[in-house]
């Protein structure tokens, strides 16, 4: 069975506390057929701009955020043949990981950006 794409994916950010009262931000990635949401810390989220130094063919990713409970682990695929896309793998650890989905880098980088814009804080 061929892998669902759902071509742009939306990106939303709210002010949100972790269970521990700790501020951060509340990211919801969603397209007509899913919705994935997560809570990081703003410092975290920065961290997303190293994406593409993140090469999961070289087996590096990026630890950053939490779902469900469980950490959120992020692998740049330059060389794919939709293009550029993220694994964002939601478990553990990155090897053995609960649920996958995978993103353009594009809308890592809009994740980026909506952080630096703190258009969110409002």
């Amino acid at each position: 069975m061929p892998a669902y794409s759902c071509g742009v994916t939306d990106v939303a950010l709210n002010r949100a506390y972790d269970g521990a009262g700790r501020g951060g931000v509340l990211v919801k990635l969603s397209c007509d057929a899913w919705e994935f949401n997560f809570w990081a810390t703003v410092e975290e989220l920065a961290g997303l701009s190293s994406i593409r130094e993140a090469d999961w063919q070289a087996r590096r990713c990026l630890h950053i955020g939490e779902s469900a409970g469980a950490p959120v682990h992020w692998a740049y695929w330059p060389s794919r043949p939709e293009g550029e896309r993220v694994s964002i793998l939601v478990g553990h650890d990155e090897e053995t990981w609960d649920i996958g989905l995978s993103v353009s880098v594009d809308t890592v980088d809009r994740v980026v950006a909506a952080v630096a814009d703190g258009s969110w804080r409002r």
